[in-house]
């Protein structure tokens, strides 16, 4: 094992990491809030602003998916659909198994210059997760407790105060609601066979609600629908963890783009063309099991310098103080003081963990367990 392996396994130094990541988030945030007071003067500016603030926090985890765990991720697609990205707005619908399927969505928007502009449908509990939820509160995130019945009118208000967005956007969807899991795919077919729909084998039946109505709300600002779906070789099951690690993997999306014209206009027919769409891609899945590749040309987008050099800044603009305050304290001999810091340590190592927390699956939510009961 090399030094550099050897440090990517230590405690202290992912505690440093983490460290740097949620004082720098919690500095951003406190910028963004000052940057309220731009929303009435020029509403434009506000969003570009706080656009450049989330990549400056963002890239951070990029960061460490790209240059610290090295982590290739390979697009299959076609040239035509290539040459569109970062070039217009668009909805993207990505399956949701992977602990780091954000992670690597993350990754391609960098590549393509709309990482601080990208968007998500999210559940409301992540509003009240420091930096994550504070941070996409500023960035006007649509978030949803997903009760249609609640958040029809929050979903439909938020959807259309992006129609003006002044940057692309990439606004991605969930649309299987939660990720997945072996007691929520059972769940999901006995809903599928109790509605009379295809079953599916590798994702959980879509939730058509927040689809049609973001492609009814964005249409005329959406330009396309871009469907990914991801997988890894070698059947890995990546985490935020392995990533801290140093752990490397091989990321393969299949990229498919459907102008915004070709989908229905009406509800049912646009729900119907989603369901499609995901038997499409339990296909790909299938596929991608059998043979170990998805269709389509390979193209590997190079990764840029600005994720490396923004972290840099950060690290060394607040990892030079806490070194002198350290010192300082265990030169001072003092017990109380060395408990003292010895316990900030502790809380920041409980914090970091918690926010890693929210990215694992058998710590996610447990929406959609119940859904089959539900309707019986």
């Amino acid at each position: 094992m090399g030094f550099i392996a050897f440090l990517k396994t230590q405690f202290i130094v992912h505690l440093l990491i983490g460290f740097v990541f949620v004082v720098s988030g919690l500095i951003i945030n406190l910028i963004q809030l000052c940057t309220l007071v731009l929303w009435p003067i020029n509403k434009q500016f506000y969003r570009r602003v706080n656009c450049r603030l989330a990549y400056s926090l963002w890239s951070q985890l990029v960061m460490l998916l790209e240059w610290w765990s090295g982590t290739e991720c390979t697009l299959f697609s076609d040239e035509a659909t290539v040459n569109t990205f970062g070039k217009e707005h668009v909805i993207i619908i990505l399956n949701h198994n992977f602990e780091i399927d954000f992670l690597c969505g993350w990754t391609m928007t960098e590549r393509f210059g709309v990482l601080g502009s990208s968007k998500v449908l999210a559940k409301r509990e992540l509003l009240y997760v420091p930096l994550i939820g504070w941070t996409w509160y500023f960035l006007e995130i649509v978030f949803c407790k997903r009760k249609w019945e609640e958040d029809r009118d929050t979903v439909i208000e938020g959807l259309k105060r992006l129609a003006d967005y002044p940057e692309y956007m990439w606004f991605l969807l969930y649309c299987e609601g939660t990720r997945f899991t072996e007691t929520k795919h059972r769940i999901s077919m006995e809903v599928a066979e109790s509605k009379g729909l295809p079953k599916l084998k590798y994702h959980l039946l879509p939730r058509t609600k927040g689809f049609t109505t973001a492609v009814q709300c964005l249409r005329g600002t959406v330009s396309a629908v871009y469907d990914v779906t991801l997988n890894f070789r070698g059947n890995k099951n990546p985490s935020l963890l392995g990533i801290l690690y140093g752990k490397k993997y091989e990321a393969d999306m299949c990229v498919r783009r459907f102008p915004l014209e070709d989908i229905p206009q009406d509800e049912k027919e646009a729900a119907n063309w989603l369901h499609k769409l995901y038997q499409e891609k339990d296909a790909l899945q299938e596929m991608y099991n059998q043979e170990g590749i998805f269709p389509g040309q390979q193209f590997k987008p190079p990764r840029r310098p600005w994720t490396l050099l923004n972290f840099l800044f950060w690290a060394t603009f607040l990892l030079s103080p806490l070194f002198t305050f350290g010192f300082g304290v265990f030169a001072s001999g003092s017990p109380l003081l060395i408990l003292a810091f010895l316990g900030l340590v502790g809380a920041a190592s409980f914090g970091v963990r918690r926010l890693i927390g929210v990215t694992e699956i058998e710590k996610g939510s447990s929406y959609g367990n119940q859904e089959f009961k539900k309707k019986e």
